[in-house]
């Protein structure tokens, strides 16, 4: 029997509500047909955006939300996205399928689905093909209430009163997509483009991002916090208060992802083996932010994580539509774990991607929506919304098929929520053993628990022939008694268990 430790009267850390954001990019079907429609198409839809798929999201009460990219940032100009929508101006979308982007969503549209999300907005801008003018000119547009043309044009568009932007990314993957930069050459753009994004009001302070490395790419973290911090003005507020990470779990190469669904238990335990990374990866880079911050901690955005496997058959292969099984909720709850884990350090994660694209929380076809096993793992976690991280500890054993891939069988993290209750998340990463667990809670007396649980044999995915085969069902302990609970958790599954203390 696992022994698992939770002291509730030690906690570790604030979880910031943004560890579970999300990441919409006009990328294939996740804005179009995703999340917006028009405002005249016969599904049914609030100023374009489709209400079976808000009100799903709505129930994952999502914090925070990051658009327009991606890739597509470092194109997008955002004067094409504004005005009356036949006016608007057409392109090509070169990163991501060569369709017609016609920029019926552009910025009004992006605030009116955080607006019915109830969501904080977290905008990319354009270092790689745009302008430090223009993008001032936006954050004008969007935020100031004085007298300016960028004012008048978006009074003119139809918005008197300004936004509010609570995080703005200056580029995006800029030693990639974003323009293919030396980390030096990009720290020192960011200095200059970040001076002009500038705080209208004096009762929000906007959150600057600067593009970060992908994956083990240390190098590009040292160079751009050593730039920023060298030349940091001594009168001047530090020059960025986060700075991104990008990691995809894929299972082969970059040319050959593997399979969504058509997987062998080798495949399944070589994913969560490259999943659990996640943790190496931000202790590093975390290290060596540490070493450069100044007047207050850089807080890491991991701004682009989840599965990157090879698209669905059929489907255009630069759309990224991937199905999405227990697989995939299993590398949900292993992640959020993690950042759970480092909540010191990542302030902000943004799974991609929202809708039809990746590691998707809900697919669209037609009229239909169904629910992923990843949305469902994010509906359990969000109870760690706003919590504060407990210590913890699992008794784990290692597992898997071959020496070189083995995991841990178990894998947790612990909250005391805001609603004054301890909340655990925990996974088994076994595709066939169960295994019994006995919690112990130190110094406390259990009053109740209760549970959900996510479990299905490894391939399982919800389809719009079977849209619920996939689901949470109640857990109910085996045994309560004082300050320990008993229980077993089954092969494949992701638990919450929620526990009021007397």
């Amino acid at each position: 029997m696992a022994k698992f430790y939770i002291n509730p009267g030690h906690k570790l850390g604030h979880i910031n509500p943004e560890i579970q954001g999300h990441f919409a990019e006009h990328l294939g079907r996740c804005i179009y047909e995703g999340v917006y429609v028009g405002e005249d198409s016969e599904i049914p839809n609030v100023n374009g955006m489709r209400c079976d798929v808000v009100e799903a999201l709505k129930e994952l009460q999502i914090p925070v939300l990051r658009w327009p990219g991606g890739c597509f940032a470092d194109e997008y100009h955002w004067m094409d996205g504004i005005g009356p929508k036949e006016k608007r101006k057409k392109m090509i979308n070169t990163h991501w399928g060569g369709v017609v982007e016609d920029n019926s969503f552009g910025t009004h549209e992006f605030m009116e689905l955080c607006r019915q999300l109830g969501c904080k907005t977290y905008i990319n801008g354009n270092v790689g093909s745009g302008t430090v003018q223009e993008m001032s000119q936006w954050v004008e547009y969007m935020t100031f209430d004085g007298v300016s043309e960028m004012t008048e044009l978006r009074k003119a568009n139809g918005r008197e009163e300004p936004w509010t932007v609570d995080y703005f990314g200056v580029g995006n993957e800029n030693w990639g997509c974003g323009g293919f930069m030396t980390p030096e050459f990009y720290a020192n753009l960011y200095r200059q483009y970040q001076t002009y994004v500038r705080n209208y009001r004096e009762d929000h302070k906007i959150f600057k991002i600067a593009s970060g490395p992908n994956r083990d790419d240390y190098d590009w973290m040292e160079k751009v916090m050593s730039t920023l911090s060298y030349f940091r003005h001594p009168r001047s507020n530090q020059l960025t208060d986060g700075i991104s990470l990008h990691y995809y779990t894929h299972l082969h190469s970059s040319s050959d992802k593997g399979e969504a669904v058509d997987f062998d238990e080798y495949q399944w335990y070589k994913v969560l083996k490259r999943t659990m990374y996640m943790d190496e990866l931000i202790k590093k880079h975390s290290a060596i932010i540490q070493r450069y911050e100044r007047d207050y901690p850089v807080a890491l955005i991991v701004d682009e994580w989840g599965t990157w496997f090879n698209c669905e058959p059929g489907t255009n292969p630069g759309f990224l539509y991937q199905q999405n099984t227990m697989r995939d909720a299993l590398v949900a709850g292993i992640n959020l774990n993690i950042f759970n884990k480092h909540c010191d350090r990542v302030k902000m994660a943004n799974i991609a991607q929202m809708a039809n694209v990746l590691q998707a929380v809900v697919l669209t076809e037609g009229e239909q929506m169904i629910l992923t096993p990843t949305y469902h793992v994010f509906n359990l976690y969000k109870c760690h919304q706003g919590a504060e991280l407990l210590e913890s500890y699992i008794e784990t054993e290692e597992i898997g098929v071959v020496p070189e891939l083995m995991i841990p069988n178990l894998h947790e993290s612990v909250s005391l929520g805001v609603d004054g209750k301890v909340h655990i998340t925990l996974n088994n990463l076994s595709t066939d053993t169960a295994y019994p667990v006995e919690a112990v809670l130190t110094d406390t007396e259990i009053a109740e628990v209760k549970g959900e649980i996510l479990t299905q044999e490894m391939h399982a995915h919800n389809t719009f022939e079977e849209p619920e085969k996939v689901k949470p069902v109640d857990f109910k302990p085996d045994n309560v008694i004082g300050n320990k609970i008993m229980f077993t958790i089954p092969a494949c599954s992701v638990l919450h268990l929620e526990v009021a203390m007397k």
